[in-house]
């Protein structure tokens, strides 16, 4: 209508979604990534989860953990669901997204891979490492989510270049996975993995210290840019 609009240097966008009741992410779900780390491609996607206070505003800081020295990053494709199903047909899934939107799936990989017996929960979930939006892209105005380019800039060096029809599962067939296991609920948030190009396994590994600047950007969907401090 053209009404009740602000400024946008006015405002401070949060995220699109803050407090779902689950987090689900994706991992090795991009076959350049698990090339980078000399793994196979796995044969059913691997499932773990962060806790939705990790979420924070496409624009807000990541606060670095003083528990950390690998800090890394993680551009996804995030899918964030509409409606609620468990036991979901692979051809139904999309009916179940209502859009998508830009994830970060920050990551301390000390704590990822060397320590709490390297599951990857607490390496993945402090505070801040879910920087989400700019906002919700509804499904029906993506023309093909598994088309689209994703990149992560640091310091405005490009760190990921990849596409996700490079995906190994793509979307309907996470929803479908995922729902055999649990009750999929409209606010729900899946991260869908991330391209290769993470710090850890660059020669030398590059990891994020404080004053440095994320950006993550998926086309049609935006971008995001978060300062580590």
């Amino acid at each position: 209508s053209g009404q009740h609009r602000v400024p946008r240097t006015a405002t401070r966008l949060l995220a699109p979604v803050g407090d779902p009741e689950k987090l689900i992410c994706v991992g090795l779900n991009y076959r350049d990534h698990c090339q980078e780390q000399g793994l196979r491609v796995p044969k059913e996607p691997l499932i773990f989860s962060k806790f939705p206070s990790a979420i924070t505003g496409p624009f807000d800081d990541i606060v670095h953990p003083q528990d950390s020295t690998e800090v890394d990053w993680e551009v996804e494709l995030a899918a964030v669901i509409g409606k609620r199903g468990r036991h979901i047909e692979e051809s139904a899934a999309l009916e179940h997204v209502v859009g998508f939107t830009v994830a970060n799936d920050v990551s301390a990989r000390d704590w990822q891979m060397q320590r709490n017996g390297r599951q990857w929960l607490l390496g993945k979930t402090f505070d801040t490492f879910c920087p989400l939006g700019p906002a919700i892209v509804t499904r029906e105005a993506v023309k093909d989510v598994h088309n689209l380019w994703i990149r992560c800039s640091v310091n405005g060096r490009l760190m990921q270049d990849s596409s996700t029809r490079h995906l190994v599962f793509g979307v309907p067939a996470l929803i479908a996975w995922v729902s055999r296991f649990v009750t999929l609920a409209p606010g729900d948030i899946l991260l869908t993995g991330t391209p290769a190009g993470v710090g850890v396994f660059r020669k030398p590994p590059v990891f994020l210290k404080p004053g440095d600047k994320v950006q993550c950007e998926i086309e049609e969907l935006g971008t995001i840019c978060n300062r580590v401090v």
